[in-house]
């Protein structure tokens, strides 16, 4: 994988978090990717996904949120982690028009649901469209569209990554949320995949397979956008 580069976003009122930027030389997009509620930008999916959308021509700004550079526990509470996608999307609008590469934001479950936050508030400069790995439409075992209710306010492409087993976001409920927007957002579904991305052994393919997967269908669609 591409070495990654250490940077410092500093989040207003709140001091600074650890960021890492991976660029491929054939970047065509950047995207400000935000982690999970449980773990950090280090955590394995993560460092999968970065390495996998590098392969595929995507460069990627990971950061974490305060309580996760903080040492863990629960997370912050909304605006403190809106302020946080907020800062880090201004530094990575900041490198993607130094590189001239389109500007995309996102992350895996939590990291997407406030960054679509973010933007529902208050546009996020420059950003062209959002990817949610996983997005956390309800908690497990208590379906819902509550979550959901702000993605009428975005305003913007989003891509939706989602597996068939994902206890915390039923599809059937997903579907007619994701209808009813504008623009009408671009849904994947990977089969047999949980909120983790992780696949049922009977279906042969591997971990690496699954997340070559998801960032193929990423770069695709910024080549769309």
């Amino acid at each position: 994988m591409t070495a990654a580069e250490s940077l410092r976003i500093e989040v207003p009122g709140t001091g600074d978090v650890s960021a890492l930027l991976v660029r491929p030389v054939d970047a065509r997009g950047l995207l400000s990717f935000g982690h999970g509620a449980g773990a950090g930008m280090r955590h394995t999916f993560m460092e999968a996904a970065v390495g996998a959308l590098a392969r595929h021509g995507v460069a990627t700004l990971r950061y974490q949120f305060p309580y996760m550079q903080s040492g863990g526990g629960p997370p912050d509470r909304s605006p403190r982690l809106v302020a946080t996608v907020r800062a880090a999307a201004r530094t990575a609008g900041r490198l993607a028009e130094e590189e001239d590469l389109l500007f995309f934001a996102g992350g895996k479950s939590m990291g997407g649901r406030m960054t679509s936050t973010a933007a529902a508030e208050e546009p996020l400069p420059g950003v062209r469209g959002i990817v949610f790995f996983g997005f956390p439409l309800h908690a497990p075992g208590r379906p819902g569209t509550e979550r959901a209710k702000h993605l009428a306010g975005v305003g913007l492409p989003m891509l939706f990554l989602q597996g068939t087993r994902d206890r915390l976001a039923d599809l059937e409920l997903l579907r007619p949320v994701l209808a009813d927007l504008r623009p009408v957002p671009t849904l994947h579904v990977v089969e047999d995949a949980d909120h983790g991305f992780h696949v049922l052994k009977r279906t042969g393919r591997t971990g690496e397979e699954v997340v070559d997967e998801l960032a193929a269908e990423v770069a695709a669609w910024i080549g769309g956008i």
